[in-house]
């Protein structure tokens, strides 16, 4: 029968660590860094200086002492996190801990960027961008997954991964670029809705636009008029997607077999509605340039070669180093990400345009991007605030001054994997590799159906429903991950004969799960409860329950 852990001793050390991961993360006043040596993680370029410069200019300009730096475990949870999507190992953190190499940060970047981890994290985050969690009818997840995997692991210009999910023909698998608009084509290939849904996606996720406002008006609050969505739209009706059925045998039926996006010939303007009943016409225009309307032009290519290779306001760019940042940082210079625009300013509106420029010239290196972020000092600073920059709350509407990491709440993968990672659970009494990664796709399932949603974007972990309550307390994979087992992190900690008392492996699993070491309030209560329990394993497994259960382990601060 399955032990319920939530007993009163280690519900007080969950409670015990949960405030403590609110203290260090938010509430704690910060010591102050007057005549700290200039910060360097290692790395020397000139984006990296200017990026600090700017970012201190705006500190200075709003009266803000930024938070100290981040300690190296607490730094190299986050980057871990953030790059290849979990938290790193226990023997990761100690090596990084004992080496005294003064760019060991910039370092660690680039092996990151080289992990096959980073491939699989940026890929699951795009697929879920462009198709959203609930994959679309008709629509090849897996061939959508393909395209993004092989183009991170080639690193491909973003402008030419941009042009072929703009221009992509044929098969859902053979071609997996077309699943991107292949998923928003829905109904009737002739009905004026058709291509509404692929029209609001391309402009939001590619160009950091939120148009689709102006389907049925023009917007109240920005320069966007009603014919601009149609513009758009004009450009995305010469596509329409073939679903193609075969005989099962078994069934007697016809069942789906695989669809395709081919070219339909349309020609002339988009008609359109005003709210006052009049109609209008729409041409192909990418904002003030005009593309030929008539037969023999390829809307779709001449779109994807204007937003890739023609748009003085780059906005691809602009997008793409927008949403970077927002995925590193937990917000990006403009509230939404995806809403540019003059009607909703950037925060730091000269970093986004000296960025967005840089990143054109690097020939639209999305690993280049990423080593300007990490390498930046904001990037490095610690999530605890102090008086001077307590007001830095992105959460309570301020606008974001980076003078301290904002705490981000895991995903549904990265919450999963990070327990694997601490606990080797899917190794834990499993006899050989096959076995391991079945019961690994078995269990992730089951988190994606209970944590993953059905948003769009990258949805916010817990929504604090019973399910998900009690697969974190009670659930097959935790009671896994704690299990003391051979292949398991614990039965590994409990059998290392290097450390030779409670301290030594309570610090361990500390490191592990929370990718820090415990108070010394934290491992003296620790240390009586573990001598107050005759069963000593016990004890350990309810420990380890207690620090996966906490609120410290779901965030990445």
């Amino acid at each position: 029968m399955m032990r319920t852990r939530w007993n009163g001793l280690w519900r007080t050390v969950a409670t015990l660590v949960g405030a403590t991961c609110l203290l260090t993360s938010s509430l704690s006043a910060a010591p102050q860094r007057d005549g700290a040596e200039a910060f360097t993680t290692g790395s020397s370029d000139p984006i990296i200086d200017y990026i600090n410069e700017r970012i201190r200019t705006v500190w200075e300009e709003n009266e803000v002492k930024p938070s100290p730096h981040a300690d190296d475990a607490e730094w190299l949870r986050r980057v871990y996190l953030d790059i290849v999507g979990h938290i790193p190992s226990g023997s990761e953190l100690e090596a990084f801990l004992a080496d005294e190499d003064p760019g060991k940060r910039a370092r660690v970047i680039e092996e990151l960027l080289e992990h096959p981890d980073y491939v699989r994290n940026f890929t699951t985050t795009w697929t879920n961008l462009a198709l959203g969690r609930a994959t679309p009818d008709r629509t090849s997840r897996p061939g959508m997954e393909k395209f993004f995997r092989e183009s991170f692991a080639r690193n491909r210009p973003w402008n030419e991964i941009v042009y072929d999910l703009m221009t992509a023909e044929g098969h859902f698998e053979e071609n997996g670029a077309v699943n991107f608009l292949l998923g928003q084509l829905q109904g009737n290939p002739n009905s004026d809705d058709y291509a509404v849904e692929a029209t609001a996606r391309t402009t939001r996720l590619l160009l950091g636009l939120q148009i689709q406002c102006t389907q049925c008006h023009n917007h109240p609050f920005n320069r966007w008029e009603q014919n601009q969505f149609w513009e758009f739209n004009s450009f995305l009706r010469q596509i329409r997607r073939l679903d193609h059925d075969k005989y099962d045998p078994e069934s007697g039926q016809m069942v789906d077999d695989y669809s395709e996006l081919v070219f339909r010939d349309f020609t002339g303007p988009v008609y359109f509605e005003t709210r006052s009943g009049l109609m209008k016409v729409a041409y192909p225009i990418y904002f003030d340039r005009e593309v030929d309307a008539n037969a023999g032009t390829n809307r779709r290519e001449e779109l994807a070669r204007l937003m890739t290779e023609d748009d003085p306001n780059q906005w691809i760019a602009r997008a793409m180093v927008n949403r970077m940042w927002g995925h590193f940082f937990g917000y990006g210079f403009t509230r939404p990400v995806d809403d540019m625009g003059p009607h909703n300013p950037p925060s730091h509106p000269e970093l986004l345009d000296r960025l967005t420029d840089e990143f054109v010239k690097s020939g639209y290196d999305v690993k280049q991007l990423v080593r300007w972020i990490c390498n930046s000092e904001a990037y490095n600073l610690t999530s605890t605030f102090n008086p001077d920059n307590e007001f830095d709350n992105p959460a309570a509407g301020e606008v974001p001054l980076f003078s301290h990491m904002y705490v981000k709440t895991l995903n549904a993968e990265q919450l999963y994997d990070s327990l694997l990672v601490a606990t080797n659970a899917h190794q834990s009494g499993q006899s050989g590799y096959e076995q391991s990664e079945r019961q690994r796709q078995r269990w992730l399932r089951d988190f994606l159906r209970i944590f993953g949603g059905n948003e769009e974007d990258e949805p916010t972990l817990f929504s604090g429903s019973i399910p998900q309550a009690l697969l974190m307390m009670n659930g097959e994979l935790v009671n896994k991950a704690i299990s003391a087992e051979k292949g398991s992190y614990l039965y590994t900690v409990l059998a290392d004969s290097r450390l030779r008392n409670d301290s030594a492996r309570v610090q361990r699993l500390y490191q592990a799960a929370l990718g820090r070491t415990p108070s010394r309030f934290e491992l003296s209560k620790i240390q009586q409860l573990i001598r107050g329990n005759p069963d000593k394993v016990a004890a350990y497994q309810d420990l380890y329950w207690a620090l996966l259960n906490s609120n410290e382990f779901i965030v990445n601060h």
